[in-house]
């Protein structure tokens, strides 16, 4: 049987356009994590809630309205309408545009994370994904001016990223900063989110998706495209990879230590800047779109942060919108490609200007579309239902008003940070003194006259000291001790330390509580065997606090005071 080489080529590409398809879905894995992971634990819930409603919303929104407008025809300015779409029988494009489409939608929810209304984010997830991405999209991918003009936006930093990072930037600006994110005197205070692992678990999901994002793009593997494909993989890593280093190094030098947060966003930085050329720039170009991406991240995320004054809690503007726009506009000076032709288009390479004021030409455009027709929706979304949750509501945290969970972590309780309410403030400076009251009253000291004294020695350190604690009382002759896991900082609130460049005022830390009834051995020796068993010289060595006991009864015998103790030491 003679083979149909060309039905074979056909099927190859259309599979690599599902590989990538399937690859861009589970994107929304990788956003659902990092905005879950660098957001508080109270609001995790809803951010998993959002970024689920975004694919599900947005599929048959996309379907009904948004795939005819962007692919309709050849409009300059709108594709068509087709309605219900059945996408000429291309289905292959029609899977592989939904799924871009909801990543466009999905970038809005972590710059608006912790104090919008549910059902307000649902209605602009579907306008997003019915209108403002479709149209701006047929202007660059289907057939619309810019693209007429020769705009280029290869898998979409401009066309997906810079328009869910200006519609971010717009709703998180309608909306207002997050209860206590900025003090009476306008100075930005760190609201840490509560899983850096979750959020670093969102990264690598992304990083690893975006090869379909970006790769997949090439939409065939047949006819010369299997190297522009394996040449884009080569540059989206690398961009990827020296933006996270760079942000590293900038940080380490601006914070005196590596920010982890940060860093993570400038692997997404890396990502997303390269995403508009990585089909023609050389390695060494994206290398170079990398390190400048590196610092408009951090610079962007501060600027916004700090002098803008938007609350973006997981860095969605700097992130997408600012670094959507710097790769689109580098692509005009990087390009040196085309295909697999070199022709050295970008202005490094001498091909002039043409091409570079085209790309700023398209970055304005769609700035300006993005933040007019966002502004009207956000703006009509709080006049009518209201955008943002009541005062009461946002302290409590989303998931049980808007949703009726207790808590998405059920019996497992992770370390929250309060910072950021007055009720969170009372919390902090509750914890930081335990049983202060008790601490007044005087102690009796063990002594051969008053052998049957006991005390109580609670000892709050890091939990990385406990075994060098537990051996030092054991030493002492001290086996029977009481541990609890707890979080909280002392009246210096802790050791200082940033948080995207913004000290930490107030951040509950992970420690445990120690606590001992001593009697048949001195209570100054335990306290100073502790005390060397803790000390570093270092801010966060721990407190250790001692009261009288007034009796102690055990349960099993129903001995008392002094007895009840012996073999519990």
């Amino acid at each position: 049987m003679e083979m149909d080489f060309t039905a074979l080529a056909q099927a190859v590409d259309v599979g690599w356009i599902l590989l990538g398809a399937a690859l861009v879905f589970f994107m929304q894995a990788g956003f659902a994590m990092v905005e879950t992971g660098f957001t508080r634990a109270k609001n995790a819930g809803n951010i998993i809630m959002k970024n689920l409603m975004d694919f599900s919303l947005g599929t048959p929104i996309f379907w009904f309205i948004g795939f005819g407008i962007m692919f309709g025809g050849t409009g300059k300015l709108i594709g068509g309408l087709d309605l219900f779409t059945n996408a000429g029988g291309d289905w292959a494009t029609m899977i592989f545009q939904t799924v871009f489409c909801a990543t466009a939608a999905t970038i809005v929810s972590g710059a608006m994370a912790e104090r919008t209304k549910f059902s307000a984010y649902c209605i602009y997830s579907m306008i997003i994904s019915a209108v403002v991405y479709p149209i701006s999209g047929h202007w660059i991918w289907g057939g619309g001016w810019l693209a007429q003009l020769g705009f280029h936006d290869f898998a979409g930093s401009t066309a997906v990223h810079m328009v869910g990072g200006v519609a971010a930037f717009i709703g998180a600006a309608i909306l207002g900063p997050r209860i206590g994110k900025y003090g009476k005197d306008g100075k930005a205070r760190a609201i840490p989110g509560h899983s850096l692992t979750l959020g670093a678990l969102g990264v690598f999901i992304l990083w690893f998706c975006w090869f379909g994002f970006n790769g997949c793009s090439t939409v065939a593997l047949t006819g010369g495209a299997a190297e522009t494909a394996a040449r884009v993989f080569v540059t989206t890593n690398l961009a990827a990879a020296v933006a996270t280093v760079t942000v590293m190094c900038i940080t380490w030098v601006r914070y005196k230590k590596p920010d982890v947060s940060m860093t993570l966003n400038g692997s997404l930085a890396g990502l997303v800047a390269i995403t508009a050329g990585c089909d023609m720039v050389t390695p060494a170009g994206a290398a170079i779109i990398g390190i400048i991406a590196g610092f408009v991240v951090v610079f962007g995320i501060e600027f916004i942060d700090q002098v803008v004054k938007v609350d973006d809690p997981v860095g969605a503007v700097g992130v997408h919108g600012l670094c959507g726009a710097t790769g689109t506009i580098l692509t005009g000076i990087f390009a040196y490609y085309s295909g697999n032709e070199i022709t050295k288009e970008g202005l490094i390479y001498g091909g002039g200007a043409h091409m570079l004021l085209i790309q700023l030409l398209g970055v304005a455009a769609v700035i300006a579309w993005v933040t007019v027709t966002m502004f009207i929706v956000f703006t009509l979304l709080k006049k009518t239902i209201g955008l943002r949750v009541s005062p009461a509501e946002e302290i409590m945290g989303l998931d049980k008003p808007e949703h009726g969970l207790t808590s998405a972590y059920a019996d497992f309780a992770p370390v929250v940070s309060v910072l950021g309410t007055a009720a969170g403030e009372a919390q902090a400076e509750a914890a930081a003194a335990p049983e202060t009251a008790a601490a007044a009253v005087p102690v009796t000291r063990v002594t051969s006259e008053n052998p049957a004294a006991m005390h109580k020695v609670v000892v709050i350190c890091k939990q990385s000291r406990f075994e060098a604690l537990k051996n030092a009382m054991n030493a002492i002759g001290v086996t029977g001790m009481t541990l609890t896991n707890v979080a909280g900082c002392g009246v210096q609130k802790g050791a200082a330390e940033y948080y995207r460049g913004v000290p930490v005022d107030v951040q509950l830390l992970p420690k445990i509580k120690l606590e001992i009834v001593v009697s048949k051995v001195s209570v100054e020796d335990v306290v100073e065997a502790a005390r060397k068993a803790l000390y570093t010289g270092h801010i966060g060595d721990g407190k250790i606090f001692v009261y009288d006991v007034a009796d102690v009864v055990k349960v099993r015998t129903g001995e008392r005071g002094y007895d009840a103790l012996q073999g519990e030491e």
